[in-house]
């Protein structure tokens, strides 16, 4: 197996010096993927430097709102009344943090939420660097069918016992996560690291309803965290094609293509709400195609080919949502 075969080559070889001290694998349970959405549970496994797991920690959250997608992650109005909220339990989360670097998959989105519930509570998450397992699958050239968190762990052959739950998910990602560091330092791997800047101050939007006064669920379909609707018109001007490297604009036109991690669904609406322009299709006019598998046969893929459409990945695409442009004003 690989983790044997990168064991007996660690062996042989030492330990990369640059690589960290420690990691914090963490997951998040959220109302949904906006802005203004909330953790309603959280769980993280503390690694060592070598990969090894020292504890892990979990716990419920009460979002003071409705809780979103019950139907995906199982958490109803009634378990999390009772639950703490992120205020206070928000220093034994930092503490598993402190001096290790944040472990997700699909890190950004898993930092994005951190970060904003440290906002809001007037404190400042304990995280410098994260690395999303993403990014990393692909440094390593793992042969996965999609960036899906299941095929990682079908890969190294781990066992899903509770998708969507953050314990168990948190659990698989340390595991997967083990022999793909033992096989990035084997081949002495620069890391994919980013930093993490903090938010330093948070204004919420107006509350919606909070736990025990919310509306019921009857606007909701099992396949949208968000009610059946017609995805409102872009209010900005297309600013032209996407600029590798650069950032994104209001008014940008962004076409998926193929398997993402995240439900397609989700992703086009935290796309609409940065300002971005979601196309059913791919034109002359399309700034951005996002796409796990670039080389696949998609009439998207091929035309973005045809086209030179910029193309980039769901992680790197997470990534640029977190610094989108203001459309030109006049």
């Amino acid at each position: 197996m690989l983790e044997d075969l990168t064991t007996a080559a660690l062996s042989a070889t030492a330990w990369p010096a640059a690589y960290p001290r420690g990691y914090a694998v963490v997951d998040v349970e959220t109302t949904g993927l906006a802005r203004d959405d909330r953790i309603i549970s959280a769980a993280v496994y503390r690694l060592d430097a070598h990969g090894e797991v020292e504890d892990h920690w979990y716990t419920t959250v009460n979002p003071e709102r409705d809780p979103g997608p019950v139907w995906i992650h199982g958490l109803t109005s009634e378990a999390l009344e009772g639950a703490p909220l992120f205020q206070d339990i928000a220093e034994e989360f930092a503490a598993r943090l402190t001096d290790r670097v944040l472990v997700a998959h699909n890190a950004v989105f898993d930092w994005q939420m951190i970060a904003r519930e440290y906002a809001r509570a007037r404190r400042e998450a304990p995280v410098r660097q994260r690395l999303c397992t993403i990014a990393l699958s692909k440094e390593l050239g793992l042969p996965l069918p999609n960036h899906k968190l299941e095929s990682l762990a079908a890969h190294f052959g781990v066992v899903q016992q509770r998708a969507h739950h953050a314990l168990d998910d948190a659990r698989v990602l340390a595991e997967a996560f083990r022999p793909s560091l033992r096989a990035a330092a084997a081949s002495n791997l620069r890391l994919p690291l980013h930093e993490c800047r903090p938010l330093t101050e948070w204004s919420d939007r107006p509350a919606t309803p909070r736990i025990g006064q919310q509306a019921g669920y009857g606007g909701y379909r099992p396949t949208s965290w968000r009610p059946s609707r017609k995805r409102p018109a872009c209010p900005y001007p297309n600013p032209g094609r996407y600029e590798p490297g650069g950032r994104l604009k209001q008014g940008m036109r962004v076409a998926f293509s193929g398997d993402t991690s995240t439900e397609r669904e989700l992703l086009e609406d935290r796309a609409t709400e940065a300002g971005l322009h979601v196309a059913t299709s791919l034109s002359r006019l399309t700034s951005l195609l996002v796409t796990n598998d670039p080389d696949s046969g998609t009439s998207k893929v091929v035309k973005a080919r045809q086209f030179g459409t910029p193309v980039v990945d769901e992680a790197a695409f997470g990534q640029l949502l977190a610094d989108v442009e203001p459309a030109s004003e006049g």
